[in-house]
């Protein structure tokens, strides 16, 4: 392996370990390499593997698109990408300078063919390149090519696998629109691959806080023998954007919010949150117990399901277009902008703890959270200051902007009377383990490489989760009433504050979030 000078990561920060296991030799071929997820995400998910020692020597990356580039010319668009990740420290991967040497030893080993993915003709070409080697093709294209582009690689004999070698198809979201789709690419996929071949990702499930809500509940006994609904009150998982459509008004006005977010993204999270104990950390019985979870929803009545679109606001100080008005949105549109839940878990873990889910575009606040709201005490004693009760604890998981948790709990005010007032015990991952570059896909990349499947959607996890909220997109599709109006900058439609207030709840507000 090449020597690699800390560079990678911006000074100071700490150097993350090198892999005591790199990846086992093989091909990574990108169909769709000419795209925005290979310029954003997965190339630099490939730098920072690099950096870190994950990749073998003898791995190779071929990117295949229909677009007419050179291996040269392909590789300048992605350096020119990686420079611009140079000059934002907000960014999603962020790194003071590009390290020569690992872009080098990265790059040496890229190759790029105009092909068509459809043709079989065309796909053939590339098992000259693939030879009988270890392969992994990343399906980084328009869901409609999901289903032509796996087949024709099945008919090339791409997909093939032997004693001696594995071949593993990857695929983002959305993974199908609602359940009869997601059972019909499943059945389509599972017709020439088997399961363990096909990798699902949730790209939410790359990120390190994401992740660490296994660590989280099940090593630390402060918080297992609480997880329950004798001590819990009720859960809330927030999504919040404060960007609108931006330009993606054409997919995102086929899709909506409920579509793009909950039956992946939220349910991913609200499985980890809601999973029993895994009979180990194998990946089958992660996944096994995110089923159970999957299974225990109730199917959502349209009663418990709200949804809204956002009209012209100001963000930030700046006007914000009308969902309406944006570029590729029908006129007339009555695609929800904003969807909020009320989930129910028939577990005996979870019974009469209802799960409030939010998500949402050009609100007031880009956050990503886990409020876990503790029940009152049995009995009282203290009181605050302005006389009210004293306050129930929560326990707050960021996931972004910060990265952390708050624990909020009760302590006694300073001074000759009894009161108490609600204070707040924070961690925050950068100030634990400093700063590293990671864009989410780094480790969904590796452990797709290795064969671990934790991280990724089983058949039956998609299917589940669709079913769940199936009946609120059916009477959704049959009313014609609008979305609720919200205006933009706000925290939502009004109806979804009922949607807490009718059970006696309500919202942790966004102006307790950080940007």
């Amino acid at each position: 392996m090449v020597q690699l000078s800390p560079t990678c990561i911006p000074a100071g920060a700490p150097v993350a370990p090198a892999a005591t296991q790199p990846a086992p030799a093989g091909t990574l071929v990108i169909l769709g390499a000419g795209g925005d997820l290979t310029h954003r995400l997965l190339v630099p998910a490939l730098y920072d593997l690099t950096c870190n020692k994950f990749l073998p020597d003898d791995f190779r990356i071929i990117g295949v698109s229909a677009e007419d580039l050179t291996s040269a010319s392909w590789k300048a668009s992605l350096r020119a990408k990686m420079e611009t990740f140079t000059q934002d420290s907000h960014a999603e991967f962020y790194t003071p300078k590009i390290d020569e040497t690992a872009w080098s030893w990265l790059t040496e080993r890229m190759t790029y063919q105009a092909l068509d993915f459809t043709s079989v003709d065309a796909v053939s070409t590339l098992a000259r390149d693939i030879g009988d080697r270890n392969a992994v093709f990343y399906l980084a294209t328009p869901p409609r090519f999901f289903e032509p582009a796996a087949e024709t690689l099945a008919k090339a004999g791409l997909l093939k696998e032997t004693d001696n070698r594995f071949r593993r198809l990857v695929i983002e979201k959305p993974f199908g629109t609602d359940l009869q789709s997601a059972q019909a690419l499943n059945a389509h996929l599972l017709s020439f691959l088997q399961e363990s071949q096909i990798y699902r990702v949730d790209h939410f499930l790359g990120k390190e806080t994401v992740q660490n809500l296994l660590a989280l509940r099940f090593s630390n006994l402060l918080f297992d023998p609480l997880w329950r609904c004798e001590y819990i009150d009720h859960i809330q998982i927030t999504a919040a954007e404060i960007l609108g459509v931006e330009g993606r008004g054409v997919f995102y006005d086929a899709t909506g919010a409920l579509r793009d977010m909950v039956p992946n993204h939220l349910f991913q999270i609200l499985a980890l949150v809601a999973m029993e104990p895994p009979a180990s950390l194998e990946p089958e019985a992660i996944r096994n117990a995110k089923q159970q979870v999957f299974e225990a929803i109730r199917p959502i009545s349209p009663q418990n399901a709200v949804r809204g679109q956002y009209e012209a606001g100001l963000i930030k100080g700046r006007i914000l277009p009308a969902y309406r008005d944006s570029k590729g949105v029908s006129p007339d549109s009555r695609t929800e902008t904003y969807t909020a839940l009320k989930i129910e878990i028939d577990s005996k873990r979870w019974k009469g703890v209802p799960f409030y889910l939010r998500t949402g575009k050009a609100l007031d606040s880009s956050v990503t959270e886990i409020v876990v709201q503790f029940k009152q005490t049995a009995h009282p004693l203290f009181h605050t200051a302005e006389g009210a009760a004293q306050t129930p604890n929560r326990f707050v998981y960021n996931i972004r902007p910060e990265k952390g948790a708050d624990l909020h709990f009760n302590t006694k005010q300073p001074g000759p009377e009894t009161i108490v007032k609600e204070v707040v015990s924070q961690f925050r991952y950068e100030q634990a383990f400093g700063s590293i570059p990671n864009v989410g896909y780094e480790t969904l990349l590796y452990d797709c490489l290795q064969g671990n499947a934790t991280l990724f959607q089983r058949a039956d996890n998609i299917e589940a989760a669709w079913r769940a909220v199936d009946p609120v997109l059916k009477a959704w599709a049959k009313d014609p009433a609008p979305p609720e109006p919200y205006k933009a900058g706000t925290d939502g439609p009004a109806s979804a504050s009922a949607l807490l207030a009718r059970d006696g709840r309500c919202w942790a507000p966004f102006s307790q979030l950080k940007e």
